[in-house]
C-alpha cells in the first residue's frame, strides 16, 4: 500500500512496476506548431504494441517503480530524461492507471527490466500528437444524404 495521500490508492505499492516514456508532442500556437518533450506513463497494452514495431511518438522509455517516481506527494522525473521534458497532464492519475495495467498483465514487465532504458522504438512524428487541438464541427461538415436513404423502398 502506497502511503502518498494524493495518490489515494490502496491497491498499489511503492515497489510496483511502471514504465515512463518520453514522447515528442506538439503545441499549436499562433498558427505554428512547436515540439515539446512530454514524460508520461505508458500502459502495458501500449508498450506491447510499441515493442512490436508500431510507429510511436515515444523516443525512449524507462522501467522503474512507482515509489521512485512519486516521492512525498511529488512526481520526480528520472535523470535519464532531458531537463526540458515536462510531465503530462493528470500525471498522478495516469501513473496509477499505468501501474495497475502491469499488475494485471505482469508478462508485459519483461519488455523492459526495472532500471533499464529502451531506445529501439519505431519513433515517428509523421502523425503529430497535437496537445492543444480543438475540433470545431461546422454545418458544412455534415454529409448530404439522399431523401430516401433511411426509407424502406
Amino acid at each position: 500500500m502506497i502511503t502518498n495521500s494524493s495518490l489515494n490508492a490502496t491497491d498499489v505499492s511503492a515497489d510496483d512496476y511502471v514504465v515512463l516514456g518520453l514522447a515528442t508532442c506538439f503545441i499549436k500556437k499562433d498558427g505554428e506548431v512547436h515540439a515539446v518533450k512530454i514524460v508520461e506513463p505508458i500502459p502495458s497494452a501500449a508498450l506491447e504494441a510499441i515493442v512490436k514495431g508500431i510507429a510511436t511518438s515515444y523516443e525512449m522509455a524507462i522501467a522503474t517503480s512507482l515509489g521512485a517516481v512519486w516521492i512525498n506527494d511529488t512526481a520526480h522525473i528520472p535523470p535519464e530524461f532531458p531537463s526540458d521534458a515536462q510531465l503530462c497532464d493528470e500525471f498522478g492519475d495516469r501513473l496509477l492507471a499505468a501501474t495497475r495495467t502491469y499488475k494485471a498483465r505482469p508478462v508485459a514487465q519483461s519488455y523492459i527490466p526495472v532500471g533499464t532504458v529502451r531506445h529501439d522504438f519505431n519513433f515517428s512524428t509523421e502523425r503529430k500528437r497535437i496537445l492543444n487541438s480543438q475540433r470545431i464541427v461546422k454545418a458544412e461538415d455534415n454529409v448530404k444524404q439522399h431523401e430516401y436513404t433511411h426509407k424502406v423502398l
